[in-house]
C-alpha cells in the first residue's frame, strides 16, 4: 500500500502577500493530494466566512479532521490539525508548553491503512533552543506512552531547528529509515531553513521525500510543505523490531 503524507505550516492562511487566503491554502494541498496532512499554525474562529480554518479546509478537500488546540485565538483556538483520507480510529494530545513561552502541543492520530494502524504525530516546537530541548524531552515520551498500540509511527511537523541541533540529532536515532529528510522550506520563496520535517519508522519505506516548491506554494503560506511517499513494506507486522519512544536520547 502507497500513502502520500504531507506536512504543512499554513501561517493562519496568510501568504507572503500578506493576503488571508484559504482557498490558496487548499489548492496547493489539492496539488499535493496526500492522504494525510498534518497542518500548523490553524484558526477556528467563530466569525463568518472562512474562519474556522480547520473544518473550511477540510469541507474543500474531502478530508476528515481532528484539531489541537494550543491556545485561544480572538473569539476561537488556535492550533494544529491533521486532515486525512484514511479511517480516524482513535487520537490523544500532549502539551508541550514551557512556562510563558507561546503554548505548544503534539498531536496523535490512529488512522486505519490497508488492515493496519498508522499513528501520526504532528507538533510545532518552541522558537528558543532551550524550549526545543524540553519538548524533545516531552515528544519522547509522549511516543514511549503510545508503544503499546501496534503499528508504524510517522512524526511530522514544524520543528523550528533552523540549524542542526538536538532536535535532528535525537529524532535520526529515534527514526533510522535511511532516507535523507532534511529539506529547505522555509522563507517559501527563497527557502534556507529545514523547519519542516517528516519522519518514519523503517516498518515503511520511503519512495520519495522533498519540499513541494509549486508557484502557487511560494506566496501561500511563509512555509512550503513537505511531502513524503511512503510504502508499507510487504510482510511487516507488529514487533517488527525499529526502535521504540525510550531509545530517544535526553536533550543534550
Amino acid at each position: 500500500m502507497h500513502l502520500v503524507l504531507a506536512s504543512y505550516n499554513i501561517h493562519r492562511g496568510v501568504g507572503l502577500d500578506r493576503r488571508r487566503d484559504l482557498d490558496r491554502i487548499a489548492a496547493v494541498i489539492a496539488e499535493i493530494s496526500p492522504d494525510v496532512v498534518g497542518l500548523q499554525e490553524v484558526v477556528r474562529d467563530a466569525g463568518p466566512g472562512h474562519a474556522d480554518q480547520a473544518a473550511y479546509l477540510a469541507s474543500r478537500l474531502g478530508m476528515e479532521l481532528v484539531m489541537c488546540v494550543t491556545r485561544a485565538h480572538g473569539g476561537g483556538t488556535y492550533g494544529n490539525a491533521v486532515l486525512t483520507r484514511l479511517p480516524v480510529l482513535g487520537s490523544s494530545t500532549c502539551d508541550l508548553s514551557q512556562g510563558r513561552r507561546e503554548p505548544r502541543a503534539a498531536l496523535r492520530v490512529d488512522l486505519g491503512a490497508n488492515g493496519r494502524t498508522l499513528h501520526v504525530f504532528n507538533c510545532h516546537f518552541g522558537l528558543a533552543l532551550g524550549e526545543r530541548r524540553r519538548q524533545l524531552e516531552l515528544l519522547a515520551a509522549f511516543i514511549r506512552d503510545s508503544r503499546a498500540l501496534a503499528g508504524p509511527r510517522v512524526l511530522m511537523g514544524d520543528f523550528n531547528e533552523w540549524h542542526r541541533g538536538p532536535v535532528t540529532r535525537g529524532l535520526r536515532l529515534e527514526f533510522s529509515s535511511p532516507m535523507r529528510r532534511m529539506r529547505r522550506t522555509h522563507p517559501a520563496v527563497f527557502p534556507l531553513f529545514t523547519l519542516d520535517r517528516i519522519y518514519w519508522d523503517v516498518e515503511l519505506e520511503g519512495e520519495s521525500f522533498h519540499a513541494h516548491r509549486s508557484r502557487l506554494a511560494r506566496v501561500a503560506s511563509d512555509h512550503l510543505p513537505v511531502v513524503v511517499r511512503l510504502r508499507l513494506r510487504a510482510g511487516a507486522g507488529a514487533g517488527h523490531p525499529y526502535v521504540v519512544g525510550e531509545a530517544l536520547p535526553p536533550a543534550e
